[in-house]
C-alpha cells in the first residue's frame, strides 16, 4: 500500500462520511468534533493522535493501527477493536460511550477507561492487567476468561464478574458494589 504520511495536523468539524479522510499514517494529529461513523478505516495508522468529541460508531477498524491514541468525549458504539492491527496497541478512553464494542482477546494492560459507558462491551479473553475502570458503567459487560489482575473497579458500577472463570488476583473493588462479584452465586446480600 502506498501510505500517505500526515503529521501534526488538526482536523476540526470534518464529516468524513461525506469527505473521505486521505488513507495513510497520521502522527501527532488532533481530530475535534469529526464524524467517522461507518467510515472504512482499513489499514489507517494513528500514532500519538487525540480524538475529541468525535463519532466513530460502527467504523471499520480492520488492520487499523492505534499507537498511543487518546479518545475523549467520543461516541464509539459497536466497534470491533480486535480487528485492529495489534502492533503497539495503546489506547485510553475518557468520557466515551463504547456500548456494544468488543475487545475480544486483546492485551490492554494499564488501559484507562475513565468515566466511560461500557454497556454490553465484550472483554472475553482479554488481558486487562492493571487496567483502570474509573467511574464506568459496565452493565452487561462480558468478562469470560479475562485477566483482571490488579484492575481497579472501585468507582465503577453495574459490573458482574464470575470469580470462577476470570483471573482477578489483586483487583480492586468497592465494598458497596461487591454484589457484582457474587451475583453468579444467586445469594442475597444485605
Amino acid at each position: 500500500m502506498n501510505q500517505n504520511y500526515i503529521d501534526d495536523q488538526t482536523f476540526k468539524g470534518v464529516n468524513f462520511t461525506k469527505k473521505p479522510l486521505l488513507k495513510g499514517a497520521y502522527e501527532c494529529c488532533t481530530f475535534k468534533s469529526c464524524d467517522f461513523s461507518n467510515v472504512d478505516l482499513l489499514e489507517f495508522h494513528f500514532i500519538e493522535c487525540d480524538f475529541f468529541d468525535c463519532n466513530l460508531s460502527s467504523a471499520n477498524l480492520y488492520a487499523t493501527l492505534f499507537q498511543d491514541v487518546k479518545f475523549q468525549d467520543c461516541k464509539m458504539l459497536g466497534l470491533q477493536f480486535e480487528k485492529c492491527n495489534l502492533f503497539g496497541l495503546v489506547v485510553s478512553f475518557t468520557d466515551c460511550q463504547l456500548n456494544h464494542s468488543s475487545f475480544y482477546k486483546l492485551k490492554l494492560n494499564k488501559t484507562n477507561f475513565l468515566n466511560c459507558r461500557l454497556i454490553e462491551v465484550d472483554f472475553t479473553a482479554s488481558d486487562l492487567t492493571d487496567a483502570n475502570f474509573e467511574n464506568c458503567d459496565l452493565q452487561n459487560a462480558k468478562f469470560e476468561n479475562t485477566i483482571l489482575e490488579k484492575a481497579d473497579f472501585r468507582s465503577s458500577i453495574n459490573y458482574s464478574i464470575n470469580l470462577e472463570i476470570n483471573k482477578i488476583k489483586g483487583a480492586k473493588f468497592s465494598l458497596k458494589d461487591i454484589e457484582g462479584l457474587l451475583s453468579h452465586y444467586q445469594i442475597k446480600i444485605d
